[in-house]
């Protein structure tokens, strides 16, 4: 069990405070890949991470009502439409410096994390910048035979040759979450066509998702495949009353629990663990394990932030803001619904609210 202080977990006291205060986030407001403790410095900003740190820290406001998390999301959110954002070829760079490459998946979550601030704040500069990120997401990526170009070339705009061995230069059913961010601009926006582009890609991701697993011939590569594949189950999140949504749901998370069990005595991602939580607390079929939150917490260091994976028992040595990000949450939402829950019988989580709030 956690600890708590003033009704807050000590694992989201911590987590909140490396992500604030660890030097993961640069003055400029941009957020780093990772933290490399082996080697004391941190990677590149990244643009997707970014977008995923501001929904962290609007969570991390809502749950605790701490100003400082209100104005770090901001500063994220600044660095992204004013730093990163590209007016004048209206592109959002995978990174900026140099920015050689846009890529379909990050757009969305940049959108996601803005309009996650935006429903707080009002300010019409997020709702702004996610709708023009949104529609070059709509008209850069499009591909002529259906579906979307995961990456993009900078400047000019063209799809490199995809590379089926790597999910994330490749199309696939993972690129559902992102549409979200379309579904989410049609809500905010009023404008109808945002939520027929959610609606097509829904339907292509569930013609195609059966194949993407195992996917690859390496377990490690399967294990990596898995956090895609939770991807296209969050994706799903706001469909599950449909009765045919609700199958591939169930099925899709019991498919994930069986590779997990398998592949994770020798390699297991921290995110992957944490998505994986967090979907099969909306699954009312699903016996959740103390052990689950224990497996889970056993990746967060000494100062609060996640490490990426472990290999044969052993932590890597990067610590992620989105393994931090998907760790934390997972891991409030599960005590916040089993944790302190006497006895066998639970909850679900409502899938709408959860889709509305996952990072």
């Amino acid at each position: 069990m956690l600890s708590y202080t003033n009704g807050l977990s000590s694992q989201l006291s911590r987590a909140g405070q490396w992500l604030a205060h660890s030097g993961i986030q640069l003055p400029n407001g941009g957020v780093a890949r990772y933290f490399r403790a082996d080697l004391q410095r941190n990677h590149n900003i990244s643009t997707e991470i970014t977008g995923y740190a501001v929904s962290a820290f609007v969570f991390l406001y809502e749950k605790t009502g701490e100003e400082e998390y209100l104005d770090h999301a901001r500063s994220a959110a600044r660095f992204l439409t004013r730093l990163a954002w590209d007016s004048q070829n209206s592109v959002m760079p995978f990174e900026v410096e140099p920015a050689a490459f846009s890529y379909f998946f990050d757009c969305g979550i940049i959108v996601r994390g803005l309009l996650a601030l935006w429903r707080l704040t009002r300010e019409q500069e997020l709702l702004d910048a996610a709708a023009s990120i949104g529609e070059s997401m709509a008209r850069d990526f499009v591909r002529e035979a259906g579906g979307y170009w995961p990456i993009l070339s900078l400047p000019d705009k063209r799809p490199p040759e995809m590379d089926a061995s790597r999910w994330s230069r490749s199309a696939g059913c993972y690129q559902l979450k992102s549409a979200l961010a379309w579904r989410e601009l049609g809500e905010a926006t009023g404008d109808f066509r945002f939520g027929e582009l959610y609606a097509h890609t829904l339907e292509n991701a569930l013609a195609t998702h059966e194949t993407f697993l195992p996917g690859h011939a390496e377990r490690h590569g399967v294990m990596d495949r898995l956090h895609a594949y939770l991807y296209f189950l969050e994706g799903l999140l706001p469909c599950v009353d449909d009765p045919g949504c609700a199958g591939v749901f169930t099925q899709g998370v019991a498919r994930v629990s069986r590779y997990m069990q398998e592949i994770a005595p020798e390699f297991v991602r921290c995110d992957v663990a944490a998505q994986l939580l967090r979907v099969r607390l909306c699954v009312s079929e699903a016996a959740l394990e103390t052990s689950e939150a224990a497996d889970l917490r056993s990746f967060q260091d000494s100062g609060g932030g996640y490490y990426f994976g472990h290999k044969a028992g052993a932590r890597m040595p990067h610590i992620s803001p989105v393994s931090t990000s998907f760790a934390m949450q997972a891991l409030e939402w599960w005590e916040q619904n089993v944790g302190r829950t006497p006895g066998p019988a639970r909850v679900p989580l409502d899938p709408l609210f959860v889709c509305r709030t996952i990072i």
